[in-house]
């Protein structure tokens, strides 16, 4: 009997929308050094939002900036989409040493637990309010 399309599904990475609140430095292979915000992130990558786009398949070293904890490692970019605020940058984890995964899981853990209690003041996990354009 063939296997069918549901047992050979994969479970997607939980993600927390970010919504900008976090900062990126991304650090391309020639030392030049982005600032992004990150907008989602999962532990297996994520989305970033850059004034300028990187090329699919760059290999770069990424730090995220979340709260007290900073996670390093390399990723590969995907790609770029262009909005009106500047780009919007995906990018896949590449190289993830096990203590910086384990930070990443234990924040989105933390970041999914906020979410889905009351508001907290501070805290900015629900979107922003859409535009309104007056007459």
């Amino acid at each position: 009997m063939l296997d069918s399309p549901h047992s050979r599904r994969h479970i997607r990475a939980p993600r927390v929308n970010l919504w900008g609140t976090v900062s990126a430095t991304i650090q391309l292979q020639n030392g030049r050094q982005l600032w992004a915000k990150t907008l989602r992130i999962s532990i297996t990558g994520g989305l970033l939002e850059l004034a300028m786009y990187l090329d699919e398949r760059i290999s770069v070293n990424l730090t995220l900036h979340l709260g007290t904890r900073t996670i390093r490692g390399r990723a590969a970019t995907l790609f770029p989409v262009c909005t009106p605020q500047g780009y919007l940058q995906p990018f896949r984890f590449t190289d993830l040493r096990d203590e910086q995964r384990l930070t990443l899981e234990a924040e989105i853990r933390d970041l999914l637990k906020q979410s889905t209690m009351p508001a907290r003041p501070g805290l900015s996990l629900k979107p922003r309010q859409p535009f309104l354009e007056s007459s």
